[in-house]
């Protein structure tokens, strides 16, 4: 099996409770998320949402669909939201989320770290010429995320350099 380990950042100009509250629904995610084709509710988990299932449908742009189920393992709201994934992909998911101050108001950072094996045949036949192309793959399903994310909150998607100093909204 490939392993891939995927770091993704977002600075959206929100408060974190409304990042949260938009990230922490995903059967919401395709109204808002291009790529994210369905989420279906397999089991709910406890009042929390820990323990919750759900089965996730993703297409980009590449001709394939990726599915796989989540198992909400860890909650700390607003901050904190781990999943183990099963299915096409296998592996761990963390979204982290941090509000700081801005001049024009809040900013939330959400970093999402995917760590992952595929478990379809042919994409581990595959993975030793394909990597860079899943990888890309994955990126442009992420800046949809990212992109949708903004749109529906109202807010803007930043855009940062290697040191972390805004560049401009995207």
């Amino acid at each position: 099996m490939a392993l891939y380990s995927f770091t993704t950042i977002w600075r959206v100009t929100a408060p974190v409770q409304s990042v949260w509250d938009a990230i922490a629904r995903p059967e919401e995610w395709p109204v808002w998320w291009r790529g994210v084709e369905a989420v279906e509710v397999l089991h709910p988990g406890d009042s929390a949402g820990l323990g919750a299932r759900r089965r996730f449908t993703f297409r980009s742009r590449l001709p394939y669909r990726l599915i796989f189920e989540m198992e909400t393992t860890h909650l700390a709201p607003p901050h904190v939201l781990i999943g183990r994934a099963e299915g096409e992909l296998r592996g761990v998911g963390c979204w982290q989320l941090a509000e700081s101050a801005a001049m024009q108001g809040p900013v939330t950072l959400v970093r999402y770290d995917w760590n992952v094996e595929t478990t379809r045949r042919w994409m581990n036949l595959l993975a030793p010429l394909a990597r860079p192309i899943f990888a890309w793959n994955h990126d442009i399903i992420m800046a949809w995320g990212g992109q949708g994310l903004a749109r529906l909150l109202g807010a803007q998607l930043l855009l940062f350099d290697e040191e972390g100093s805004t560049l401009e909204p995207i």
